[in-house]
């Protein structure tokens, strides 16, 4: 029940108990008294929403692999989150230190984004662009589905 629940509040964290009780065919009670729960053991961290980034003219979304000096490591981080555009940094393992995700308005504002403000970061050692070309998500990935019973 409470995957259920988490894939239903995934889907639209709008949704009333309710409505969302008539979904799941759960009294509204015990699906309210779920949510809380699901709040308190933190599985829930915050009710929020997805802002189509296309609708607001933000057509170009890239994620960038930077190889990094690592003893300059939080100045890099710093410095990324001061770009317009700069969404999120991970520092991850594999063939680069960090990937950046980048969103901007045209190909043309990617390009001056990576080569005038990324790439001229003291500390960046070097990096490598994959602008997104097409996406497709998968919700709630670890929800059983009704084949596995």
């Amino acid at each position: 029940m409470d995957l259920q629940i988490l894939s239903e509040l995934s889907n639209d964290a709008s949704i009333s108990v309710p409505r969302l009780s008539k979904k799941i065919n759960v009294n509204s009670s015990v699906v309210y008294s779920r949510i809380k729960r699901l709040v308190k053991r933190k599985l829930i961290e915050r009710f929020t929403i997805v802002v189509d980034d296309k609708e607001l003219g933000y057509a170009v979304k890239a994620v960038a692999g930077i190889n990094i000096d690592t003893k300059q490591r939080d100045h890099i981080i710093e410095e990324l989150f001061k770009i317009d555009g700069v969404r999120e940094v991970a520092e991850v393992t594999g063939r680069f230190d960090i990937l950046v995700t980048i969103y901007s308005k045209s190909l043309d504002q990617m390009h001056k984004m990576v080569s005038e403000k990324i790439g001229r970061i003291e500390g960046i050692q070097s990096s490598e662009s994959f602008i997104e070309m097409k996406s497709r998500m998968k919700a709630m990935p670890y929800m059983p589905s009704k084949d596995s019973n």
